[in-house]
């Protein structure tokens, strides 16, 4: 009975034995499908990535030999330069009647007014970005998808085992980061020069506002980007969606304060208003309107960013201003201050490249 009972435990061994083998070995087979996977995905996600960044390296080469591009770069350079040598003469001449140089530019945010200040011969930087700003933008994305389907070579591009975002994904990411290198290097060699010249160095409020002013101009220029790159989905011709973007950009530069102004006249003659509230509604609704320009919103921002003396952007009464101490808004207040345009910048920027993106995505592309 003893050895019969010593062999059922023997064979119940060797039972569990074979199936914890089998167990292991249901593991083992498990775990080398699982790192099989996770290998196969990781190469793929890899080489996805490779294929964005060479489509990113072959378009920014792309922008950086084009003729019509470097033009425009050199403009955008020239008239630059030109601003700031008018702002350091009109600079020099404040400092220069006053013995408490560095006193009088840290209480007067000399180093801000390098990009706001002009002796009257040339536009400030202020001015010259926002308007060859979206020139610049326009240029960058007026034929991005439109040249490539006329040359054939997007059809043959698609062919490829290539997702189809990565082609306007990769096109708009080039172009911005061009904006990118192109204004942080302006606004770092703008900084440098001041410093040489004027031998006064920014402060650490005044060195973050040029930061964050730097940052909106390239969301205000990646803002007509997406306008000429959505355009470049939309018309066949590139002609026809450059001669689009530069008329909407003619409209909102020139024609769209002129026509503000038309329908606030009536609005705010003194015949029509009553009580002090109306007027003050009525000045916000127009207000309001004029702040559906990107212009608009890029202007009241900048001037708020690089003026901080400017503690509000709405309608003031007497009674608001009365006892208000009149010195310069904070860093953060000014940025509290322009926060809504700033997010309407962004919202008009994604929604234009959103556009853009679901009706590329949605075209028919066929091989001539």
């Amino acid at each position: 009975m003893v050895s019969m009972k010593f062999i059922i435990v023997i064979l119940k061994d060797v039972k569990r034995m074979e199936e914890s083998k089998r167990m292991i070995t249901l593991k083992t087979w498990f775990r080398s499908k699982v790192w099989a996977k996770k290998n196969t995905d990781r190469k793929r996600e890899t080489a996805g990535t490779n294929v964005f960044l060479a489509i990113v390296r072959k378009e920014f080469t792309d922008y950086l030999t084009s003729w019509r591009i470097i033009i425009l770069l050199a403009i955008i350079l020239l008239t630059c330069f030109g601003s700031l040598y008018t702002a350091v003469t009109t600079i020099q001449d404040v400092i220069g009647e006053s013995n408490d140089a560095e006193e009088i530019a840290k209480n007067a945010y000399l180093f801000l007014k390098l990009f706001t200040v002009s002796d009257g011969t040339l536009p400030s930087f202020v001015t010259f970005v926002g308007f060859l700003g979206p020139l610049l933008g326009i240029a960058l994305g007026f034929d991005a998808i439109n040249s490539e389907r006329n040359r054939g070579t997007l059809s043959r591009l698609l062919s490829q085992p290539i997702p189809r975002d990565y082609v306007i994904n990769g096109k708009f990411v080039a172009a911005l980061l061009l904006n990118v290198v192109l204004f942080f290097a302006l606004g770092f060699i703008f900084m440098a020069l001041g410093i040489l010249i004027i031998g006064i160095p920014p402060t650490f409020e005044e060195f973050f506002r040029i930061l964050f002013f730097l940052l909106l101009i390239i969301v205000y220029i990646a803002f007509w980007l997406n306008l000429g790159i959505l355009f470049s989905v939309v018309f066949r011709q590139a002609a026809t969606s450059a001669l689009s973007g530069i008329a909407i950009w003619l409209f909102f530069n020139v024609f769209y304060s002129m026509i503000i102004e038309l329908i606030s006249k009536p609005l705010l003659s003194s015949a029509s208003i009553t009580t002090v509230e109306q007027y003050i509604n009525r000045q916000e609704f127009v207000l309001n309107l004029m702040r559906l320009s990107p212009n608009y919103l890029f202007s009241e921002s900048t001037t708020t960013l690089l003026s901080p003396t400017v503690r509000s952007l709405g309608v003031l009464t007497v009674e608001q201003t009365t006892g208000a101490v009149v010195s310069p808004l904070p860093f953060d207040q000014s940025l509290l201050l322009i926060w809504p345009q700033v997010t309407g910048l962004i919202a008009v920027t994604m929604i234009c490249f959103a556009i853009a993106y679901i009706l590329f995505m949605r075209q028919e592309i066929r091989a001539h």
